[in-house]
């Protein structure tokens, strides 16, 4: 097992030369209302620090989870590798160039799923596809939809509108479309938070298995320590917020393919599981003090 603290301002020269994902010192500041009106109606407002200095390089075909108290800025930062939202300061580099916005370089994944309600499963996988391809032929077109409800299981379920579909399969769609346009960086916004135990636990195994057939780049949000530890390769732990910073970086030494029998048996299994925890619990038991402390 490896710990790296990343917490501390690095020198530009430091950063691996290899990685495909680097954050320099990056900071996000959301704005309080501080204009005429708000200040005459009592609603001024002070800036929210959301996350600050934060440093971090992600190599390519790395599966690595972010996990931290609620409210630490974890779908923040997310955002901001997206392409969704601008950093205030430092900067977030995609294969040594700013990131200036969203693109197909990176497909997400929400929690909510976000499909088009009035569109099939095909329907919805396709229109992602001819949106970021519009230039292709509708063979490939074809092909390419047609693979991608393959890897996810979903033959037979093509003419089915979401409403007709379970909540897991229905996230099984928007892994299929994320994929469809084949990222380089695949980012998962808590994408199974609103499924039940036992669906969730299925979608796991599906991830994985998925994941060693395309080795892709995956960025994910969870608070569930023991997804964290069957998927990962590295697990970055935040700290609370306002101001949230990266606290540790554990790497997972687990041998893959996996299953949650086999990782259980890890000599490292316990005594990451039990750093994971203690962590959530010193940064989950500090939040709650704050707000007591507030009240």
């Amino acid at each position: 097992m490896s710990v790296v603290p990343v917490n501390s301002v690095t020198p530009a020269d430091t950063y691996s030369p290899t990685a495909q994902l680097s954050l320099r010192n990056v900071t996000k500041v959301f704005h309080g209302k501080k204009d005429l009106f708000s200040q005459l109606a009592g609603k001024r407002t002070k800036d929210f620090v959301a996350i600050e200095d934060i440093s971090l390089d992600i190599e390519p075909n790395t599966f690595v989870s972010i996990i931290g108290p609620s409210g630490c800025g974890k779908s923040t930062l997310l955002n901001m590798i997206a392409g969704l939202s601008d950093t205030t300061a430092g900067q977030i580099l995609f294969n040594d160039q700013p990131i200036a916005g969203p693109g197909p370089d990176r497909g997400m994944v929400f929690q909510n799923y976000a499909l088009m309600p009035w569109m099939t499963v095909e329907e919805n996988v396709r229109f992602a596809v001819e949106t970021v391809y519009p230039k292709w032929a509708a063979k490939q077109v074809n092909r390419t939809v047609k693979e991608h409800i393959q890897l996810v299981g979903l033959v037979g379920a093509e003419k089915k509108h979401p409403h007709e579909i379970s909540g897991g399969m229905r996230q099984r769609v928007g892994i299929a479309r994320a994929l469809a346009i084949s990222p380089q960086i695949l980012l998962m916004d808590e994408p199974f938070g609103a499924l039940d135990a036992l669906t969730r636990g299925f979608l796991q195994d599906e991830i994985e298995r998925i994941w060693e057939q395309q080795r892709k780049t995956v960025i994910m949000i969870t608070h569930s320590i023991d997804e964290a530890l069957l998927l990962s390769d590295r697990i970055v732990m935040m700290t609370r917020g306002p101001a949230a910073r990266v606290d540790e970086i554990l790497d997972v030494p687990f041998p893959r393919p996996r299953n949650r029998e086999t990782i259980e048996q890890h000599p490292a299994y316990h005594s990451l599981k039990a750093e994971m925890e203690s962590h959530l619990f010193r940064e989950t038991r500090a939040v709650e003090a704050a707000r007591i402390n507030k009240s």
